[in-house]
């Protein structure tokens, strides 16, 4: 059973910071240095300072950069610019947005859920997980005490029974906006009714929740309930840290989109796409379709209307070149990945990573592979043009019938399987863990 409860959040308070466009943040692991450094400079309550603070000459440790953003946590409420909500919510939360040249909104809730250990309970993860991230966050909520952005998950509503509740609810309520960085636009309403919250709690109540990005933030928050449990603090079952901030989004919501995350791939040798073309003839049938930008566009159209997991394309620096790759053989997959499950080695991801390029382009071709990881075709191109990588791969997105059935067989889809656009903003609702 899943256990949904409301909150009293803390939000910035507008009249004090002015355009809540300026101090929210995207989450930690999408901003690279130079955003980061933009946002310290848009303005001086940028939630950056919480969500990724930096460290600066003169620093003590390594901790240091934690124990400030702790620091400014602590003033942002003494001084107002953060406010405490005077009863319990939960928060409705919708991101207007485009892609591909067609408009999309994506709904949901934040709302706390009480933490199940995987594998006990009825959270399920997808992704496997990296242990730098979750020492980082580790750190981090140690230091604040918060949960200083949401986790996404996902629960199965055929009807939008659970969302349309809410919906309606918030026909006579005025929403926070703010517009991030792309585009988008982040809308907020604030839901105090018992009635109305009493009603999507029991609707989550016998669903699974299937967490779609947010992983490590997840398993962090486990092991920090863990050591509190461990050191004595937490014996109320009802305490703040036996639960975590999520963003809860029904799985048929219509603005629901998973981008493809393509692999770019440096460190190898200088290979053509003759020599990818025949390390690949084995398990694959493969159709050459020219050079340049037109045709990584033409081989990313083709793999969109064919729809399956087993297509992908490649492209070649040396040449320029770009090549379709069908796989019509996956019986080393067997051999290849024996503990995982037919749906799981059927993947996209896992043909091209354990099959593809492990099995037959590394070992042919040797070097020391280096992956990036992007999400548009352009990219993909201006990488091969700059030489900056060898090998650009084209790969279609996991579904999100793939998420939950892997999910749901207690698996996980190798690192970079999914990328849910848009991500969720940092700073739009704190939940104190105090």
């Amino acid at each position: 059973m899943v256990e949904v409860c409301s909150f009293r959040g803390w939000r910035f308070d507008v009249a004090q910071v002015g355009d809540l466009s300026d101090v929210v943040t995207p989450p930690y692991d999408v901003i690279d240095n130079k955003q980061q450094d933009a946002l310290f400079k848009k303005h001086p309550c940028n939630f950056i300072r919480l969500e990724l603070n930096r460290e600066e000459p003169g620093d003590a440790s390594a901790e240091t950069k934690y124990e400030r953003a702790a620091g400014f946590w602590k003033h942002w409420r003494l001084d107002g610019i953060m406010r405490q909500e005077p009863e319990d919510a939960i928060y409705v939360y919708s991101q207007e947005f485009e892609w591909e040249g067609q408009k999309h909104v994506r709904s949901g809730f934040l709302a706390r859920v009480r933490l199940e250990e995987f594998g006990t309970g009825n959270i399920f993860p997808h992704e496997q997980t990296l242990s730098g991230p979750k020492a980082d966050r580790l750190h981090l909520i140690r230091a604040t005490k918060a949960n200083l952005s949401p986790i996404f998950g996902l629960y199965p509503d055929e009807t939008s029974s659970v969302q349309q509740i809410l919906d309606d609810t918030c026909l006579t309520l005025t929403p926070s906006i703010a517009t991030d960085h792309l585009g988008v636009i982040h809308r907020t309403w604030v839901v105090t009714d018992h009635n109305v919250i009493g009603r999507v709690k029991a609707g989550l109540r016998d669903l699974p929740v299937f967490i779609a990005d947010g992983h490590h933030r997840y398993e962090t928050a486990l092991n920090y309930r863990r050591e509190l449990q461990a050191s004595g603090k937490l014996s109320d079952d009802m305490g703040a840290p036996n639960f975590v901030m999520m963003m809860l989004v029904g799985m048929q919501d219509p603005g629901l989109q998973i981008l493809p995350t393509h692999r770019l791939v440096a460190g190898l040798p200088d290979l053509t796409a003759d020599q990818l073309q025949e390390c690949l003839a084995g398990c694959c049938e493969i159709e050459r379709l020219g050079t340049g930008d037109e045709a990584a566009r033409e081989a990313w159209d083709l793999i969109e209307i064919d729809g399956g997991q087993n297509v992908f394309a490649f492209g070649t620096a040396a040449d320029n070149a770009w090549l379709l790759a069908r796989v019509n053989d996956t019986s080393a997959m067997e051999q290849l990945a024996p503990d995982h499950s037919e749906a799981w080695r059927s993947l996209g991801v896992s043909l091209l990573h354990k099959l593809l390029l492990e099995d037959l382009v590394f070992k042919k071709f040797g070097g020391n592979p280096q992956f990036q990881y992007v999400h548009r075709v352009d990219e993909t191109t201006a990488a091969l043009k700059a030489r900056s990588h060898q090998l650009a791969c084209l790969v279609a997105p996991a579904t999100i019938e793939h998420v939950s059935d892997i999910a749901a067989a207690r698996e996980t889809m190798p690192p970079k399987s999914t990328y849910f656009y848009p991500k969720l903003l940092s700073g739009l609702v704190v939940n104190s863990l105090t």
